[in-house]
């Protein structure tokens, strides 16, 4: 019999601790933070299945899969998130890429995965820094067409990772990293300056002069969101709870999410909404059959950190 699993699903932002912020409304996200922690850390986890985008530091349109494992991985450290080598039970990675190429599960798989703030800020967030326990890294595109993972691939991708871990007798927690609503300034290929394309395109490490204007340039977007100054798309909390409603349901909640159209997660989510699939994939591996049980969930519309920021914690009613 397989030993207990947990969700985690919860929003990022890199310009937590950049941006101003209302006391108020830092305090709520803070204190919400320390819930989903204090929580985590009760249920001691043995091993984490970590789920997350990449925002054109790790992956680049040379060559860019909708899903792959990382066997190693190494976090860049950009913004406030720490960089260092991510705790990766490599034996484990490579067990699951095995068993979803068994089940014909097309499946990418690196050797040395290099990731950003969305798979360290939840780490960080959780327990401090990358001294966590054991953590099989499941990187999801969500920014780079026609590539990114549909729904219902995410949702079987989740199903399987679950029948894995039938086997596994470690604690498991399960974190969706990511989304909710927003839409950041994102490079596209549609960019019309070539050195744009190419930097999203080509693997390269940028230096720090690039990456302070970066920062500043993302800070400057999220201000202005906040301001209604510029023609960005807004947040859209009543798409986000919909989305949090669907992941506290049973299969049959999940079953209709899956039923919406790629175009209606852009239209109503932005185009960086898709990075909500992570939360689709790791609260598909908890199990679909039965409601779980929600111990938290918390949700705040931030334009200044350009997030609809969501917290949901959930364990299977065994």
């Amino acid at each position: 019999m397989s030993s207990a699993r947990a969700f985690l699903g919860m929003s990022h932002t890199p310009l937590m601790g950049l941006n101003p912020i209302s006391a108020e409304v830092d305090a709520q996200l803070q204190g919400a933070i320390a819930q989903a922690r204090e929580q985590v850390l009760a249920f001691d986890p043995e091993l984490v299945v970590l789920v997350a985008p990449d925002h054109y530091n790790g992956f680049f349109n040379e060559l860019m899969p909708p899903f792959c494992i990382g066997t190693q991985a190494h976090a860049v450290g950009d913004y406030l998130t720490p960089a260092g080598q991510i705790n990766v039970d490599e034996g484990a990675a490579v067990a699951l890429t095995d068993r979803l190429m068994d089940e014909d599960f097309d499946i990418a798989i690196s050797r040395r995965m290099r990731v950003d703030h969305g798979f360290s800020q939840p780490l960080q967030l959780l327990w401090g820094g990358l001294e966590t326990p054991p953590v099989i890294p499941v990187f999801l595109n969500a920014v780079a067409t026609p590539g990114i993972a549909r729904l219902r691939r995410c949702r079987a991708l989740g199903v399987a990772i679950g029948r894995f871990l039938a086997k596994e007798t470690r604690r498991t927690l399960l974190i969706g990293s990511g989304g909710l609503s927003h839409e950041p300034p994102v490079p596209t290929l549609a960019d019309p300056d070539p050195a744009v394309r190419e930097r999203i395109t080509v693997r390269q490490e940028p230096s720090q002069a690039e990456r302070d204007a970066k920062t500043q340039r993302v800070m400057a977007a999220g201000m202005a969101l906040a301001s209604g100054s510029i023609a960005m798309k807004p947040l859209n909390p009543t798409w986000d709870q919909r989305w949090m409603d669907a992941m506290a349901g049973d299969g049959k909640a999940l079953d209709r999410l899956c039923a919406l159209s790629e175009e209606s997660v852009t239209q109503e989510g932005g185009r960086s909404a898709h990075e909500s699939k992570s939360w689709l994939v790791a609260r598909s591996a908890l199990g679909v059959e039965k409601k779980p049980s929600c111990s938290l969930r918390h949700y705040q519309a931030i334009p200044e950190y350009i997030a609809g920021f969501g917290i949901l914690m959930l364990q299977q009613n065994l």
